[in-house]
Parts: C-alpha cells; structure tokens; sequence
C-alpha cells in the first residue's frame, strides 16, 4: 500500500510561541519564529524525515508486516513515500488507521485520493476501507522510480537477467573453465537482475 500525506487544513490558525538563538560574532539573538519551515528550505527534508520517524516509533506495529529473512517488516520510507507491507486486508486497515492517528496528532492528513493498495492473488479481494472510505485498489505503482506490480515483475527479471547473459553467451560456450563460466555468468547476468 503506498501512502500519501496533506498537510490537515482548518478554519483556524495555528499560533505557537517558539523562538530560537544564533550568535552571531558572540552576541545572542532572539528571534520569534512566526512561520514553519517553506517547502524549499534545506531543513524541510530534515525536518520531516526526523517528524516521520517519530510518528513510525510511536507505532505498535512490532507484530505485524510480513517476515523477511527472520525480521518482520512493516513498512519502507523515503520522505514522504511510505510502503505499508501486511499479510492482509484487515491488517492492513488497522495499520493505516494507526498510521492516520498518529499522524492527525502532529497535524498531517493522509491525501486518500492518493493513497492505494495493491495486492497479491494470495490475498482475498475484499473491500479496504479507512474511517469509512473506500481506499482503491491499483494494479501497479511507482515508488522511488520503479515500477511495482505483481504480474509482470519476475518476468521483467528474467528478460534483463537473459539479455545480460546472451551479451556474453559466446564467450562463455568458448571458455573451458568451469569457474571463470560462472564468474562471468554471475557478474554480468546477476548484475542485471535488479534488486
């Protein structure tokens, strides 16, 4: 499931009294800050990846996502990409419901025309719902500029991997050593098998 953030907007303005300090040539200065940080600046990013990651440990996800290599795994985040992984539709409504709590607390709203979920056949087709929405089903997605679909991928890694290979095909059927076969079948048709 990939999901989305907005910024919750309401007929109020937020007023909050921070102020911070810079010294400049030794002398303290007080500054009132009035204003967030503008989408831009070079601490944004900052700012809302340590934001997000506060949000993610507050989160009692430790018995779910889906296990890999011993290790549960829950979830994949770049900014503000996130990838809810589960075994179930139901699992999967309750941690974007968790996920969108958290979230109002620190005044985010999750963007639902943005966010889907995708499947496998292992999972039965059931209705996904969030705070009674209906959240759509999507049969591929693009995170961090891949493409992620559960049909065409283990083929689309078969062709690069075999195209890599008839690239050295030749030479491989001409070498005699067994080794150097498989060093030179390893580091060129593995290296095209994507991660």
């Amino acid at each position: 499931m990939q999901v989305k953030y907005g910024v919750r907007t309401s007929g109020e303005t937020l007023s909050l009294n921070f102020t911070t300090r810079i010294s400049p040539f030794y002398d303290d200065i007080t500054i009132d800050v009035r204003r967030g940080v503008r989408q831009g600046d070079t601490v944004s990013p900052k700012l809302f990846t340590a934001t997000f990651e506060y949000v993610m440990r507050t989160l009692e996800w430790d018995n779910m996502g889906v296990r890999v290599d011993g290790r549960l795994l829950h979830h994949l985040r770049f900014a503000d990409d996130i990838v809810l992984i589960t075994p179930s539709i139901s699992q999967a409504e309750r941690m974007l419901a968790d996920f969108d709590d958290a979230c109002i607390k620190i005044g985010l709203q999750l963007n639902l025309t943005k966010t889907m979920f995708m499947r496998n056949g292992w999972v039965p087709d059931a209705p996904f719902l969030l705070t009674g929405t209906n959240i759509s089903e999507c049969p591929s997605y693009v995170y961090l500029g891949r493409e992620v679909n559960m049909m065409n991928e283990l083929g689309r890694r078969k062709r690069v991997a075999w195209g890599a290979y008839k690239s050295i095909e030749d030479l491989v059927k001409k070498t005699k050593n067994i080794r150097l076969r498989a060093h030179l079948f390893n580091t060129t048709a593995f290296k095209g098998l994507p991660p």
